[in-house]
């Protein structure tokens, strides 16, 4: 099977913002794009204007995307394709086969939140692919420390030390070697109230425990600068402040049975401000 990136397309604004990232994920992987346009029949058409239009939009959303990104990346293979049904279930199917499925957010200026869909959510949640999350008005210099023409920001891992997942790992990795970006890697703890029988410091043991995960992923990708980072307090806050100077974010989600978003995943999905990687593990 042909790898490649997928985008779902609904004609909002925000999911073309998402869909101009993914073909650039696309060129920098060398991939071909899957324009994914999923949304039940529109209704026939009335004749009255008024009633006719917004369905007219959601027949054209798709081949008008097409034409903007092939004129914007004319170097890059682009198949787009409709799927009549439900929007959720149409993803997810769509995703089996992606080697990423890129989805559209609201965003909002400054420090506040995603406005993210209950498509996106329920794709997110329930993806057996990796998910990436894009803000509205994502642009290509938002990756880059000043213009397009400088070297990208570093790629941010939210890494979960008590199930470090491969996948995760390695989307990481890759991510910030086709970008040949540093890679950040943020490990958040909480100090226990309950004394450790361990003659250990707490912070020297995870300190230890971090550089023994990565120690094989440095080896397999030694070309990129890896930067490991421990604090103390709530994921959340921290992977918020580590997203105002990244190019992406990558975060897990562990996959369980009805498809559920944890409570920092949820977080991070909502308020990061640079596109973010949700890959699903074991």
């Amino acid at each position: 099977m042909e790898r490649h990136i997928t985008a779902g397309i609904d004609g909002s604004s925000e999911s073309l913002d998402a869909a101009d990232w993914a073909a650039r994920e696309a060129l920098r992987r060398g991939l071909p794009l899957h324009l994914v346009h999923a949304a039940d029949e529109p209704p026939s058409r009335t004749r009255l204007p008024e009633l006719d239009a917004p369905a007219e939009r959601e027949r054209t959303a798709l081949d008008r995307a097409a034409l903007r990104l092939s004129y914007g990346h004319p170097t890059l293979k682009i198949r787009p394709s409709r799927i009549p049904g439900p929007p959720v279930p149409a993803l997810l199917a769509a995703a089996e086969s992606a080697e990423t499925l890129v989805l559209g957010s609201r965003g909002y200026t400054g420090f506040a939140a995603f406005m993210v869909g209950s498509v996106a959510l329920g794709v997110t949640a329930g993806a057996s692919r990796p998910v990436v999350l894009v803000r509205a008005g994502e642009r290509p210099e938002d990756e880059h420390e000043d213009s397009t023409a400088d070297p990208y920001l570093p790629v941010v891992l939210g890494l979960d030390l008590d199930h470090p997942s491969d996948e995760v790992l390695e989307y990481a990795f890759d991510a910030a070697a086709v970008r040949h970006a540093p890679l950040h890697v943020v490990h958040t703890w909480m100090v226990s109230l309950v004394p450790s029988a361990s003659a250990d410091d707490p912070e020297d043991e995870k300190a230890r425990a971090l550089t023994s995960v990565l120690a094989p992923w440095r080896h397999k990708f030694p070309d990129i600068l890896v930067r490991e980072q421990l604090f103390h307090g709530r994921a959340g806050h921290h992977l918020l402040l580590a997203s105002t100077k990244a190019s992406l974010m990558v975060i897990g989600r562990r996959m369980a049975p009805g498809g559920h978003l944890g409570i920092t995943t949820h977080s991070v999905i909502h308020h990061v401000l640079c596109p973010v990687a949700v890959v699903p593990h074991a």
